[in-house]
């Protein structure tokens, strides 16, 4: 007999903050998959590719990092469980991003920005705040995110040194995954946004690639 826990607020708050420890501090849990950049040797970049490519792949992570937050930002929120189970999976899966893109930095040569810490807390707290507003809302807020990410690493693919097989899987593979996100959030019931909140979206979005670009 299969028993499902039922956890308090306080339960949730706590494997949130455990998370949020995880992905700023440790490696985090994913799904295991293949790294898809394993499969490519390593192709000799320039010193002025290799700081773009590593500086590209930062703000990826970085986005990766904010992802964790909103996922984990909406779920505590998230009225409905099966609206909560679909961001802890989602989350899941975004963590083989985090993954795939750290390492790919330290390959490089190069660190994570700087800033990781406050861009988990800004995307935390705004994930929060979508769910605590209705769960097509948050859903909606997940498929506009997505879509988002996708013209980002649309525009990261068209700059990767074209011989840069190792990077261009991993965003690829990525790219695959975030369709797939928006299409199920939407498929769940997500509500399209605003376009002032879009627009606030992106703005955000922007400041955050400038940063992580060179921080």
């Amino acid at each position: 007999m299969t028993t499902t826990r039922n956890y308090s607020p306080l339960d949730r708050l706590l494997i949130s903050a455990n998370n949020a420890l995880q992905t700023l501090c440790t490696t985090p849990t994913g799904t295991q998959r293949a790294n898809p950049a394993d499969q490519y040797e390593d192709y000799a970049l320039s010193k002025k590719e290799q700081r773009h490519v590593a500086s590209l792949m930062r703000i990826n992570h970085a986005g990766e990092v904010s992802a964790q937050a909103l996922y984990q930002g909406q779920a505590l929120t998230a009225k409905l469980p099966e609206v909560r189970e679909k961001m802890e999976q989602a989350a899941i899966e975004e963590n083989d991003h985090l993954i795939w893109c750290g390492k790919r930095v330290e390959e490089l040569g190069k660190q994570t920005s700087l800033f990781n810490p406050l861009w988990y807390v800004g995307s935390f707290t705004i994930g929060a705040i979508a769910g605590a507003a209705g769960d097509k809302w948050s859903l909606g807020f997940v498929a506009e995110t997505e879509k988002q990410v996708v013209r980002h690493l649309n525009s990261h693919l068209d700059n990767l040194p074209k011989d840069d097989q190792k990077s261009k899987a991993i965003l690829e593979q990525m790219k695959k995954d975030e369709l797939h996100h928006a299409t199920t959030a939407l498929e769940a019931g997500g509500a399209k946004l605003p376009a002032p909140v879009k627009i606030m979206m992106s703005i955000v979005s922007k400041v955050m690639t400038y940063t992580a670009y060179r921080i």
